[in-house]
C-alpha cells in the first residue's frame, strides 16, 4: 500500500550498490514525471533483465503488480539455486584440472631438467619418457613466444567469434552435446522453460510475447532457435505442443506435460509442475557429475604423475646399477 514514488525513495536510501542507487534515483525522476515502471526499467537493460520488464508491464496492465513482483522473487531465486548447483558441480573438476596444468609446468621446466643435465653427466643413456620431457622443455624454451601469441590467438578469436550469433549457436549446440555436462545443462534449461513460461502465463502475458521472452532469456542460442520455429508454426495456429513435439532438446515429458496443460486449460500448473521435475533432476545431475568426474580425474592425475615419475626414476635406476 505505499505510494510508488515513497516505495522508490526508501529503496535509493538503502541500496549500497552505487550504479543501482543512481538508477533507482533515475527511475523514481522518470515515474514522476509519469513514466510507466516498466519503461523506466527498460532504460537500464544491464540491471533489469527484459524478462524482467516485461512481468511488471504485465503487472501493470493488470493491476496485479504485488503479485507479479512475488514471482519474480521466486523466479530470481530458482535461478540463483540452479546457476549456484551447476557451478558447484563444475568448480571442483575445474581446479583440479588447474592444479595438474600448473604441477605439469613446473615439472617440466624445473625439475625434470635438472636430472637430465644429472643423468647426462653420469653417462646414463635417458629413457623415452625422460626424453620426452626434454624435448617438450626444449620446444616450450625455443619456441614460447610462438605458443603465447597461439594460445592469445585461439582465446580472444573464440571470444570474437562467441560474440556472434553464429558462433554462440555452435558454441551452445557443442555443450548441448557433451556427454555428461550436455544432459546437465538440457535439464537446467528445461528447469528455466517450465519456470519462465509459469510465471509469464500466470502474470497474463501472451503465448507469442512468453514465447519471444522466452528466445532472449532462455541463455541459450541453441534452444533459443527453436522457439523460433515455435513461434511460427505458432502464428499458423498449430498451439503450442505439437511444435515443440518437432524441436530439438524438448523432451517428450515436457512436450506431454504442455499438451495436457492446454488440453485442460491448466498450462501454467504443469508447467510448474515440469519446472519441479527438472530441479530435482538437476540437483541430482550436479551429483552425479561430480561422481562421475570424480575417477576419471584420479585417472588423469596418476597417468600425468606416473608419467613424471617414470621420467625421473627410470634413469635414476640405470644411475643405481652403474654405481653398483
Amino acid at each position: 500500500g505505499m505510494p510508488m514514488m515513497r516505495l522508490l525513495q526508501v529503496l535509493e536510501e538503502q541500496t549500497e550498490n552505487h550504479k543501482l542507487r543512481a538508477a533507482v534515483k533515475d527511475i523514481a525522476e522518470g515515474v514522476q514525471k509519469g513514466e510507466a515502471l516498466h519503461s523506466a526499467f527498460r532504460r537500464y537493460d544491464a540491471i533489469f533483465s527484459p524478462l524482467y520488464a516485461d512481468m511488471v508491464n504485465a503487472g501493470e496492465a493488470s493491476g496485479s503488480l504485488p503479485e507479479v513482483m512475488e514471482r519474480l522473487i521466486y523466479l530470481l531465486e530458482h535461478e540463483h539455486k540452479i546457476r549456484s548447483e551447476v557451478r558447484s558441480a563444475c568448480r571442483y573438476p575445474l581446479i583440479v584440472v588447474s592444479m595438474l596444468v600448473m604441477a605439469f609446468f613446473v615439472l617440466l621446466t624445473f625439475v625434470i631438467p635438472k636430472f637430465a643435465k644429472l643423468f647426462e653427466g653420469a653417462g646414463v643413456q635417458l629413457p623415452l619418457p625422460t626424453r620426452i620431457c626434454l624435448g617438450l622443455y626444449h620446444m616450450l624454451g625455443s619456441y614460447w613466444a610462438f605458443l603465447a601469441i597461439g594460445v592469445a590467438v585461439v582465446v580472444f578469436g573464440t571470444r570474437f567469434v562467441v560474440k556472434t550469433n553464429q558462433g554462440r549457436y555452435l558454441r551452445d549446440l557443442m555443450l548441448l552435446r557433451l556427454p555428461i555436462l550436455g544432459s546437465l545443462m538440457r535439464k537446467a534449461a528445461m528447469s528455466r522453460f517450465a519456470s519462465i513460461f509459469a510465471i509469464l502465463q500466470t502474470s497474463g502475458v501472451g503465448i507469442l510475447d512468453t514465447l519471444q521472452i522466452l528466445r532472449t532469456t532462455i541463455n541459450n542460442e541453441a534452444i533459443g532457435r527453436e522457439f523460433e520455429r515455435v513461434t511460427q508454426q505458432l502464428v499458423e495456429g498449430r498451439g503450442i505442443a505439437a511444435p515443440l513435439r518437432s524441436a530439438r532438446f524438448f523432451p517428450p515429458m515436457v512436450v506431454n506435460m504442455v499438451a495436457v496443460g492446454e488440453e485442460s486449460g491448466s498450462l501454467d500448473l504443469m508447467l510448474r509442475e515440469v519446472a519441479s521435475h527438472y530441479d530435482a533432476e538437476v540437483e541430482f545431475a550436479t551429483k552425479g557429475l561430480a561422481e562421475s568426474l570424480g575417477p576419471l580425474l584420479t585417472v588423469g592425475l596418476a597417468v600425468v604423475v606416473g608419467f613424471f615419475a617414470l621420467s625421473i626414476f627410470l634413469p635414476m635406476w640405470d644411475l643405481y646399477k652403474i654405481a653398483q
